[in-house]
């Protein structure tokens, strides 16, 4: 078994997770945490098994995959680098939005 891929985060989807944290701790106080929650759940899963996900159609960038996470209704969109293997978070985009983040 391999062991898991580290994580980088790109300043957009840091601004993506903080602007929906803050968000979600004020309008769904039932669950203040669920963001952070379902992210950390949501990377012990890519950081293993990063090919799983789909692809992504919906963006310019090359090699992009996205996860949907049901809970907190985003897609999460990051790639698989190389030199040495990593993810690397590009965005967390509502899967409202009827068009992919500006990636």
């Amino acid at each position: 078994m391999r062991d898991p891929l580290s994580v980088e985060i790109s300043g957009l989807a840091a601004r993506h997770i903080r602007e929906l944290e803050v968000w979600w701790r004020q309008n769904r106080t039932a669950a203040p945490n669920a963001v952070r929650e379902e992210l950390q759940r949501i990377l012990r899963v890519i950081r293993i098994t990063p090919l799983a996900s789909r692809r992504a159609t919906d963006v310019d960038l090359p090699n992009v995959r996205r996860i949907h996470i049901t809970r907190i209704w985003h897609f999460l969109y990051f790639r698989v680098l190389d030199d040495p293997e990593r993810i690397e978070l590009l965005a967390l985009w509502s899967d409202s939005r009827e068009e992919g983040p500006p990636i």
